[in-house]
């Protein structure tokens, strides 16, 4: 009897990508990808919105092939994917059953092997033996109750008979994951799994990945997770050479890493530029030279004007031949976020709250004040009133009872914690439009404009494109840039770090440190919380 279930193969476990590349339109996708998982290791895919990331996934999961390169794979796989249909029907007990079908089917086969060893049929042990061992593989008799441990701890539905469709998006995913975690696969292929989860939830997903024992691979922006639970680090963003890189050592490891290959990149770009800017300078000392720089003067012969000429003309050509053959090799580096100067007020209260009530949406008297250089973290569980109180204090909001008081002429930065709807203007445009605004209303000097090709947040090419075709993280720092245009004595930051990269978070948390102006943050992001621990804490 051949049991008819894909058994873990544990410690034999491997996945293994060579040189994949996935096209798009004729657009690379992924390009030269190599990756190599084994039982303990856990990969962090990170990089910008767009590079591939949920694409390498699928490729890896086998259910994208890709143009070029190849993928080989021992052991069983569970992938959770960013998103879930709920349009065929199925319940909460059909996604259980699914996940757990060998497990399901195992048992069977083993009741049926049982009987057959009861009744004595030819080849009875052999077949007893088989289901036995595919049963135990598996921990068959267990799986239901990991997948209830699961759900419980995720704070996921229990309710089998439950439709999908009735679940909110959160619900969903938290009873997939769930599933995922109790099944008991070799690899697991997680896209964004943090995204619906509170505390507890976060602290029992790092904690089972931590001890999986098969193999993890995970795209995430969230880089608490990253730092708790990954061994190695991908980073499909853009390199000198255009490959991906790997780094081990962990998220600190790939941190440190990139940071050393960032600064060889702009270095070797900035060396070629100065290189190619002498190599102009002599072409054109030489040019000059040969248009005026050689002509005798007044009274020497035509020998004389005829003999110097060729010389001259050598030199033109031995500088334009060295200007030619000198290609600056290194590509222009990735942006690099910039933020200006912000103005000071010295013992100024910039803005204060006291004893502020919104009904219904911040029930709770609050008090505080920020001054120039004050660091102010509001924390607390959603619905508490975080972005309230940042309303309250950029003064879209009256307070129903209290009072909430900005200083004259105080001009205050608001990130939302989402974009608004999307312009049609070029981003340019609209960041010209914002800072003619506040030039023309008086509240900004021209003198104190700065052009947004100055911040590092968006390129040529992203600032000529309109809004409304960027991407959810290339308008997020447009947002960004529209606040700073500003140049705010007050910054207030709504979940800053929501679609914006690793690498530009960690930007913003080091100029968000060196900044005079006053800066309050609401945020969930664990990290941040952890990064900026010496901040004052407001928890609502």
């Amino acid at each position: 009897m051949n049991v008819s279930v894909s058994l873990p193969a544990r410690a034999r476990a491997q996945f293994t990508a060579t040189d994949l590349s996935v096209l798009r339109g004729g657009r690379p996708v992924l390009s030269a990808v190599d990756v190599t998982v084994s039982p303990g290791t856990r990969l962090g895919v990170v990089g910008e919105n767009g590079r591939g990331k949920t694409t390498l996934l699928h490729v890896l999961a086998g259910t994208l092939d890709p143009d070029s390169g190849s993928v080989a794979r021992v052991g069983t796989l569970g992938i959770a994917e960013q998103e879930m249909p709920t349009d065929d029907g199925r319940t909460v007990g059909d996604l259980i059953d699914l996940e757990l079908a060998d497990a399901r089917t195992a048992l069977v086969e083993l009741d049926a092997a049982t009987l057959g060893l009861c009744e004595g049929r030819p080849g009875a042990d052999d077949a007893y033996a088989a289901a036995l061992h595919a049963a135990e593989t598996l921990d068959a008799w267990d799986a239901d109750r990991r997948v209830d441990v699961a759900l419980a701890a995720l704070g996921a539905t229990t309710d089998r008979e439950r439709p999908l469709a009735t679940l909110s998006v959160g619900q969903r995913y938290r009873v997939r994951l769930a599933c995922l975690l109790g099944a008991g696969h070799d690899m697991l292929l997680l896209d964004e799994p943090t995204n619906h989860l509170d505390a507890d939830g976060l602290a029992y997903l790092t904690e089972r990945l931590r001890t999986h024992p098969g193999g993890v691979i995970l795209v995430s922006h969230d880089r608490a997770l990253l730092a708790d639970v990954v061994t190695t680090v991908l980073d499909l963003d853009p390199s000198e050479d255009g490959r991906p890189r790997t780094y081990g050592g962990g998220y600190e490891g790939y941190r440190e890493g990139r940071r050393a290959e960032r600064e060889r990149w702009v270095a070797s770009y900035e060396a070629q530029r100065a290189e190619r800017a002498r190599l102009s300078a002599d072409l054109q000392t030489a040019q000059d030279r040969l248009s005026t720089g050689w002509r005798p003067e007044k009274g020497a012969g035509k020998h004389s004007r005829a003999s110097r000429a060729p010389s001259l003309v050598r030199q033109v050509n031995r500088r334009r031949d060295a200007l030619d053959a000198h290609a600056i090799t290194a590509p222009e580096p990735p942006l690099t976020l910039h933020v200006p100067e912000l103005p000071v007020r010295p013992g100024v209260r910039l803005v204060r709250a006291e004893q502020a009530v919104l009904d219904g949406r911040l029930p709770t008297p609050v008090t505080c004040a920020v001054e120039s250089g004050d660091r102010l973290l509001l924390t607390g569980p959603n619905g508490s009133g975080k972005s309230t109180l940042l309303r309250l204090l950029a003064g879209e909001l009256a307070p129903t009872t209290g009072e909430v008081r900005a200083a004259r002429g105080v001009r205050i930065g608001w990130l939302h914690q989402e974009s608004p709807i999307p312009s049609p203007l070029r981003a340019a445009d609209a960041y010209a439009q914002q800072v003619a605004r506040l030039v023309s209303s008086g509240r900004l000097a021209e003198a104190e404009a700065v052009p947004l090709s100055s911040l590092g947040l968006l390129n040529a090419a992203d600032r000529a494109r309109p809004v409304v075709q960027l991407s959810t993280g290339q308008q997020r720092r447009l947002d960004l840039a529209l606040v700073l245009a500003a140049r705010p004595h007050v910054l207030l930051l709504d979940e800053p770090t929501n679609h914006l990269s690793i690498a530009l978070v960690d930007e913003l948390t080091a100029a968000l440190e060196a900044t005079r102006a006053a800066v309050v943050v609401a945020t969930h992001d664990r990290q941040l919380l952890r990064d900026l621990a010496g901040w004052e804490r407001l928890v609502l």
